[in-house]
């Protein structure tokens, strides 16, 4: 007879709720929920043979982490055909090589398909991205494409040819990731650089089979590994989502799925409001459901299709574009409103962020609850104060990626100059403004290894340390509670949930890591590597040290 209640008991609780007592000690499970929290004297009336005791030990309790902004399947896809090409370990253009050429072997059509970090060009050595020539000494016969990010790509001749992309070639106008662009030579000819296209290239895809199983196994990995147990998941596949399902049914789906449908990736928009007629969602919505639609307003600063108000380094007068036009976001709007959803609209740039702030106060506001409009990235990069004012006349929820600091806060003046100095990752300010921020990975293919870790997440908000060894701005850094509150409460507030998650309280869902170190008793340099030896989602225990289960 299995034994409803649990009690998990450790040294110390951080429940992550304001003004909470500071010497708990254990938590007490019944099915999903939290019942109350105890302490280790209560033991002797709690053992009574009808509850089961996990007893860590020294360990630390505190809420599993919220990952607001995640492409989960994507991640979990790149053990799928996909070569890691990522610096440090790949730090030059041969090392690059080299590996593209380790590939498995494949006959003329089997795609090499790199993974490579986001702006890529900054980190290898030489400063700049391999050739299309460079990759045809890896193969002419293969075609190969080395994704350096999500938003920028380089092909070898053979990958250009059975793309059909020559010197006649007309790229659309706009992807699901922003404006295409085709790089091209002095001659005409396609250089083998292309931004805003990988959804479009014929890369290859694994079978259902292959997916679920990458997925079941990319959640354990790159999630809950960490301690992550909700995800706010950005759509990749109709296929994907219906494995997501399938996990939760079987009771192997290690964190809640908070699904974001990618428009017009995933499905279309005016596909949206029937998305019950492609999707068979049949587990619990603490599970799995459908949170809300995602759209690109703009492209990434490193394929130079974010809107900004400024102009680029060397482009003239161009200031990337805005992907579609106010009438379109009044139709998505009108959706989400007519259909419980949430809208989140990707935009990198301070002008799509003004842009998108002012439509949506014209449009009659954000809304509330979980379907208040979220602008993604808003809070990366805010050269001009009156973003943020914006940002409140509309209602919206700023979600700002804090790992971005890393990994590319130091590359923005080379891409914008002096205007790109301005407003980086200004986290305390924000704070110190009354905003309520949240932490997110925004894993997807070229993300640093770190990405899905919050506690990397969280070393970022204090350390404010660079990819290559600098600083910036310290006097952002934030404290380590307003880091830790990012990532849990603040972060659950983002999808309507902080009722729900983030904190241990009674009557919340039990959602409860086991630290092996507390983060509030080690040095800052420390924090990214804390262990997650108990991971416990919605009342079911899916990792034990302990216990051997991973």
């Amino acid at each position: 007879m299995s034994i409803e209640e649990k009690v998990v008991l450790a040294r110390r609780v951080i429940t992550m709720e304001r003004d909470a007592a500071t010497d708990w000690e254990g938590i007490l499970v019944r099915g999903e929920r939290i019942v109350r929290l105890v302490r280790r004297r209560d033991l002797a009336d709690l053992d009574d043979g009808t509850r089961e005791i996990i007893d860590l030990g020294d360990r630390v309790l505190m809420p599993g982490f919220v990952d607001v902004h995640a492409h989960a399947e994507v991640v979990c896809r790149t053990a799928y055909r996909t070569v890691d090409c990522r610096a440090p370990e790949c730090g030059t253009v041969p090392a690059v090589l080299d590996t593209l050429a380790g590939a498995e072997p494949g006959g003329r059509s089997d795609w090499i398909v790199g993974q490579a970090n986001l702006f890529f060009d900054r980190k290898l050595k030489e400063g700049r991205l391999p050739t299309r020539a460079e990759l045809d000494t890896v193969s002419r016969e293969r075609p190969i494409a080395l994704r350096a990010g999500g938003h920028i790509t380089v092909l070898n001749t053979r990958a250009l040819e059975v793309a059909g992309i020559d010197r006649t070639f007309v790229p659309p106008t706009y992807s699901i990731t922003g404006p295409v662009t085709v790089e091209r030579d002095a001659h005409g000819d396609p250089t083998g650089i292309v931004k805003e296209m990988d959804v479009l290239l014929p890369l290859p895809s694994p079978s259902a089979t292959e997916l679920a199983e990458a997925i079941e196994d990319g959640l354990g990995r790159y999630f809950t590994r960490y301690g992550v147990t909700t995800i706010g998941e950005i759509s990749e596949t109709v296929g994907g989502l219906q494995a997501m399902n399938e996990l939760a049914l079987a009771g192997r789906l290690p964190a809640s799925i908070r699904i974001y449908l990618w428009v017009p990736g995933t499905m279309s928009l005016e596909q949206v409001p029937h998305w019950r007629d492609h999707l068979s969602f049949t587990a619990p919505e603490s599970a799995i459901r459908i949170q809300g639609v995602k759209m690109f307003s703009d492209g990434g600063f490193s394929a130079r299709s974010a809107a900004v108000n400024c102009c680029y380094k060397d482009a003239g007068d161009f200031r990337g574009n805005i992907a579609f036009p106010k009438y379109f976001l009044r139709r998505a709007l009108r959706i989400c409103q007519d259909n419980g959803l949430q809208l989140a609209v990707h935009a990198n740039g301070d002008r799509a962020q003004d842009w998108l702030s002012r439509s949506v106060a014209e449009l009659g506001g954000a809304g509330g609850g979980r379907q208040r409009v979220r602008i993604e990235h808003a809070g990366n990069l805010m050269p001009n104060p009156q973003t943020a004012e914006l940002w409140a006349a509309a209602g919206i929820v700023p979600v700002p990626q804090p790992v971005f600091l890393y990994t590319f806060g130091e590359y923005f003046p080379d891409y914008l100059g002096e205007y790109g100095l301005k407003g980086r990752f200004p986290f305390r300010t924000l704070l110190e403004a009354g905003w309520r921020l949240s932490g997110s990975s925004d894993v997807w293919i070229g993300s640093e290894r770190e990405a899905t870790n919050p506690f990397f997440s969280i070393w970022c908000c204090l350390k404010r340390q660079t990819y290559s060894g600098g600083f910036i701005d310290v006097d952002e850094a934030i404290t380590l509670e307003q880091a830790l509150r990012m990532h849990t409460i603040d972060a659950a507030s983002v999808m309507g949930e902080e009722d729900q998650k983030g904190s241990l309280a009674p009557g919340k869902m039990a959602d409860i890591i086991a630290l092996d170190h507390d983060p509030f008793e080690i040095d800052v340099d420390a924090l990214r590597g804390i262990g997650v030896d108990f991971v416990m989602a919605r009342g079911s225990v899916v990792r034990s040290k302990t216990a051997g289960r991973f």
